[in-house]
């Protein structure tokens, strides 16, 4: 079993952006006194690793430490010289002809993990995230201008073929529900 501590630091690695007290108080089934005395063992156990806690009165987060912005920005400027990559351009595909998709349906729609591209995408700002006004545990990632920029293109409707794909996914989305449906007796 895992000490409060490194499930906090489990909570906050997994989550990838910042966590509100109150909900770190719910997940690890501990008081606010508590909570103050985890969190300063976590910050004591990162020292030198790298990685340090980021602390606002409501919120907490996992962030590079400040000594590692050397080595990090060199990774960022790596990433950001190379050429987008097939499953980059897929990804960027499936969301512009979707005109916004979630993970999960990107993922569906190429049959693998969609992760790297996806964020290989954000940090080129050619996609960016919002909340799934359906579900708001996803995020639903969209396409920027600064991507129809680069594309030559003033919005998704200028796309190849746009208008054939996307009467085609319809379809398949269509055949999916019916499949489903049968599958599911109500």
């Amino acid at each position: 079993m895992l000490t409060p501590p490194a499930a906090l630091h489990a909570l906050l690695f997994a989550s990838g952006e910042p966590l509100a007290k109150k909900h770190l108080l719910k997940l690890l089934g501990i008081k606010s006194a508590e909570l103050a005395v985890v969190l300063k063992a976590l910050s004591a156990s990162l020292v030198g690793s790298g990685t340090t806690l980021i602390q606002t009165e409501t919120e907490v987060e996992l962030r590079t430490a400040p000594e590692a912005a050397p080595i990090v920005k060199k990774l960022r400027e790596s990433e950001l010289t190379r050429d987008l990559g097939k499953a980059s351009l897929e990804t960027l595909a499936v969301i512009a002809y979707q005109t916004g998709a979630t993970r999960g349906e990107i993922d569906w729609v190429r049959g693998v993990n969609s992760s790297t591209s996806l964020r290989t995408l954000l940090l080129r700002g050619l996609i960016e995230g919002r909340e799934d006004e359906r579900d708001k545990r996803r995020i639903r990632y969209s396409v920027t201008t600064e991507a129809f920029a680069h594309l030559g293109i003033r919005s998704a409707e200028e796309l190849p073929r746009a208008e054939e794909l996307r009467a085609n996914a319809a379809a398949v989305i269509a055949e999916e529900e019916v499949a489903q449906a049968v599958k599911e007796p109500a």
